[in-house]
């Protein structure tokens, strides 16, 4: 990757730095349209799952990992940042008619493509068990029309994400975190792949947009990733994947993707 996908940019963001919103809906909403090959790192995927979706999805998914492996026939699914919808195309076929998928994403260019490609996808697989909604995933208790919350209490077997948490402002992850944990059912479980990094990242580099969008200077401390999940109550929290070499290195801070899991345990 060229060394302009991790420059420290030259802009000023102002007193309001660490709301990276704007930012992040700015170069996403571009991404949805054309491919930006410095967001997130490639993975390899099973080509025969990729085979029913259609190709602008593939070409436009921002990822860093693989974390439907995870998931189960019959399974429901949470996939945080659902983004173009490859994860949760992906997540269709390996759960069955008998499974949902509920892909969340705020980024209204990237849910027309998901949503205009989920029929496209029902026919190639013979079944429609995906949906997209719009809203926050650090606000998925946001009440709709009908009072309700955008995901409700203990009605997913898994979350999944896919270099998206590391998106979210600071000030909003313990709200993140508390709704993962309440949305889960007993024994539901957590796949999530994401950048994090061996160093705190200055707030220089934090108030950055360029380098904040693109998956690197809001990254988890590595450590810090895995003790904020058990500290939501999961068990067996380990890293399931870990990059041996560095993704990028931004003034000496070693930024990795890793796949973290997890389980809550059963009442």
């Amino acid at each position: 990757m060229s060394s302009s996908c991790c420059s420290p940019s030259a802009s000023d963001p102002g007193a309001d730095a660490l709301d990276q919103t704007q930012a992040v809906e700015e170069r996403y909403g571009a991404a949805a349209h054309a491919q930006e090959a410095c967001l997130c790192t490639p993975v390899a995927f099973d080509l025969s799952l990729l085979q029913a979706i259609p190709r602008e999805v593939v070409e436009r998914d921002y990822g860093c990992g693989d974390p439907t492996r995870w998931v189960k026939p019959g399974d429901t699914v949470l996939d945080l940042g659902s983004g173009s919808g490859k994860n949760a195309f992906i997540c269709a076929q390996l759960i069955g008619s008998a499974g949902a998928v509920i892909g969340v994403d705020r980024n209204v260019e990237m849910l027309n493509l998901a949503r205009q490609a989920a029929p496209v996808v029902a026919e190639r697989i013979g079944f429609a068990n995906v949906r997209f909604v719009e809203g926050a995933i650090e606000a998925l208790e946001a009440p709709q029309v009908d009072g309700a919350p955008l995901i409700a209490d203990r009605s997913i077997d898994v979350v999944l994400s896919n270099c998206v948490l590391n998106l979210v402002n600071p000030a909003d992850r313990q709200n993140l975190l508390a709704n993962i944990r309440r949305v889960l059912r007993p024994g539901g479980r957590l796949a999530v792949s994401d950048i994090v990094c061996d160093k705190p990242v200055p707030l220089a580099l934090q108030q950055d947009p360029e380098l904040w969008s693109g998956c690197i200077s809001g990254a988890w401390q590595e450590e810090a990733f895995l003790e904020d999940f058990r500290a939501l109550g999961f068990e067996k929290v380990s890293y399931a994947d870990r990059s041996d070499q560095p993704w990028q290195v931004v003034e000496e801070i070693e930024f990795r993707a890793v796949t973290l899991v997890g389980q809550l345990p059963d009442d």
